[in-house]
C-alpha cells in the first residue's frame, strides 16, 4: 500500500513536470529546459512504475530483463537519430516518432484485449470501448504518420486513388460498424483484428492524397491522434501520468491544428478533402510568358541593404535546405552594425512543420525578439525599405489576394509586395510546394538573386563588410 501511494505521488509529480515543460516550450529561451523537465518527469514515471507497481519476484525476472533491454535499445537508437538529424529532416523525424507513439498505443490495446476477451461483461462494455478507440486512433496515427514521413522524405509521391474519398467514407463506416457491433455483441478476436487492418489501411488512404503544402496541418492532426490514443492507454491502466501526458499532447495538437487551418484560411475538412498542393501544377495566367524577371547582383544587393533604414528577412524552407541560418544571422549582425534595423517575418505555415522557421533561427541564436509573426509584421511592410525572401514561396505569393482562381486564394500571406524593394533569393524559377507560380517574381519592384542561399549569403556578407 505504501508503495502504491508513493507511485501515485510520483505520477502527480510527473504530470506537473509535463505541464511545466509544455509551458516552457512556448518560448525559445526556456524551450530546452522545458524539454528536460518533461523528460525528467517521464523518466520518474517509468522508474517508479517498474519498481513500485508490483513487488519483484523471480518469476518476473525475465520480464524486467526484456524491459530494460528495450529501454536501452530505444534510448540508443533515439539518441543517435536525434543527434544525426538535419534541420531539413526534422519534420519527417517528428512524423516518424509520432508514428511510433501511435504504434505503442495500438499495441497496448492489442495486449489488453487478449486479457479482456475472457471477461464475462454483458451489455455496454466501457473498457472494451476504450481499447477499440485506442486501437483505432493509434493505428491510424501510425500508418498515417509513416506515409507522411515517406512523403516528406521524398520516398512516397502524392497519389489520389479513383473515388478515394468514397473509399475512405466506406472504411470509416465499416470501422464505426465494427466498434458498435463489438460493444453490444461481445468482444470477438477476429473482428478486433479486422478492425486493426481496416484502421491501418484507412490511415494510409487518409494521408496519401493530401498535398505537401498541407503537411504542417497533417503533422499537427496526427500528433493530436497519438496523444488521444495515449490517453486511452492511461484510462486502461489507471495511470495518471500517461493520462495527463496524452491529454496534453492531444489538446496541444488539436489547438495547433486549428491555428494552422486559421493561418491558411481554410477549414480542416477542406484541408483533408481538398488535396491542396497534391501535385497540382498551377497554370500561368495569360500573358505571363511576356513578363520580365529582373535580376540583381551580389554587389548591388549589398549596397541596397547597407544603405537601408530597415530590412525584413522572410525565411522559408529553402533557407533550411541550404543550412544557411547561421550565415543569415551573421548578415543580420553586419547590417545592425551599419545602423540598419533588421527583423524576421514568420509565417505560421512556412517550412514543413509548425514552428519550423522559429526552430531554425533559434538554432542560429537569432534573438527571439527579432522574430515577428505575420499579423505583427504585415502593417509595417509598406514602410520597409527592403524585404529579403530566402527560400519562401507560397507564403508571399500575392495570388492569395489577387487571383480568385488560385488554389491558395484567401490564405493570409506575408504582404511583402507592399515593401519598397523585394529581393528574392532562389536557385531558379521553380514553383513552391503548392505547385503554383509566384506572380511576385514579375513585380517591377522585385529583383531575383539566383543561387544557393548559403553561398549567396556568404558572398553578400563579404560585400556588406566592404560597403
Amino acid at each position: 500500500m505504501i508503495n502504491l501511494n508513493i507511485l501515485e505521488i510520483s505520477y502527480l509529480i510527473a504530470s506537473l513536470t509535463f505541464i511545466i515543460g509544455l509551458k516552457m516550450l512556448s518560448h525559445p529561451d526556456t524551450a530546452r529546459k522545458g524539454n528536460l523537465w518533461a523528460a525528467a518527469g517521464m523518466g520518474l514515471a517509468i522508474l517508479t512504475t517498474l519498481t513500485l507497481y508490483q513487488d519483484f519476484d523471480s518469476a518476473k525476472g525475465l520480464n524486467y530483463v526484456l524491459i530494460f533491454v528495450g529501454l536501452l535499445v530505444g534510448t540508443v537508437i533515439g539518441t543517435i537519430m536525434a543527434k544525426k538529424v538535419q534541420m531539413t529532416a526534422m519534420p519527417q523525424m517528428v512524423s516518424f516518432f509520432n508514428g511510433m507513439g501511435g504504434a505503442c498505443a495500438a499495441l497496448i490495446a492489442i495486449i489488453e484485449f487478449q486479457h479482456h476477451q475472457h471477461s464475462q461483461i454483458t451489455g455496454f462494455d466501457g473498457e472494451l470501448l476504450v481499447m477499440l478507440l485506442g486501437l483505432l486512433i493509434g493505428s491510424v496515427s501510425f500508418s498515417g504518420s509513416m506515409i507522411a514521413y515517406g512523403k516528406l522524405e521524398g520516398k512516397i509521391k502524392d497519389k489520389v486513388l479513383p473515388m478515394n474519398q468514397v473509399i475512405n467514407m466506406v472504411l470509416l463506416a465499416a470501422i464505426i460498424g465494427l466498434i458498435g457491433y463489438q460493444m453490444f455483441a461481445g468482444s470477438d478476436p477476429v473482428l478486433f483484428f479486422i478492425l486493426l487492418g481496416i484502421a491501418l489501411v484507412y490511415g494510409v488512404l487518409f494521408v496519401m492524397p493530401i498535398g505537401g503544402a498541407d503537411m504542417p496541418v497533417v503533422i499537427s492532426l496526427l500528433n493530436s491522434f497519438t496523444g488521444m490514443a495515449a490517453a486511452f492507454g492511461g484510462f486502461l491502466y489507471d495511470n495518471k501520468a500517461m493520462l495527463t501526458g496524452g491529454i496534453l499532447v492531444g489538446s496541444a495538437g488539436t489547438i495547433l491544428t486549428i491555428l494552422m487551418c486559421k493561418a491558411m484560411n481554410r477549414s480542416l475538412t477542406n484541408v483533408l478533402l481538398g488535396a491542396f498542393g497534391a501535385g497540382a501544377a498551377g497554370s500561368a495566367k495569360k500573358g505571363d510568358s511576356d513578363q520580365t524577371v529582373r535580376e540583381i547582383s551580389i554587389s548591388d544587393t549589398a549596397v541596397l541593404l547597407a544603405y537601408s533604414q530597415n530590412v525584413v528577412i522572410v525565411p522559408g524552407y529553402g533557407l533550411a535546405v541550404a543550412q544557411a541560418q547561421h550565415i543569415c544571422h551573421e548578415l543580420e549582425k553586419l547590417l545592425e552594425e551599419k545602423g540598419v534595423e533588421v527583423s524576421y517575418a514568420i509565417h505560421p505555415v512556412a517550412g514543413r512543420m509548425p514552428g519550423h522557421m522559429n526552430v531554425l533561427l533559434a538554432e542560429a541564436d537569432v534573438p527571439y525578439e527579432r522574430l515577428q509573426e505575420m499579423e505583427e509584421i504585415n502593417p509595417k511592410l509598406a514602410s520597409t525599405d527592403v524585404v529579403v525572401v530566402i527560400g519562401a514561396n507560397d507564403v508571399v505569393n500575392p495570388a492569395a489576394k489577387n487571383d480568385p482562381a488560385s488554389p491558395i486564394f484567401g490564405m493570409p500571406i506575408l504582404e511583402v509586395d507592399q515593401a519598397k524593394n523585394v529581393i528574392i533569393m532562389k536557385r531558379g524559377m521553380s514553383s513552391g510546394y503548392a505547385g503554383i507560380e509566384n506572380e511576385l517574381f514579375f513585380f517591377p519592384k522585385t529583383r531575383m538573386l539566383f543561387g544557393d542561399a548559403k553561398a549567396s549569403l556568404q558572398k553578400l556578407a563579404a560585400e556588406v563588410k566592404e560597403v
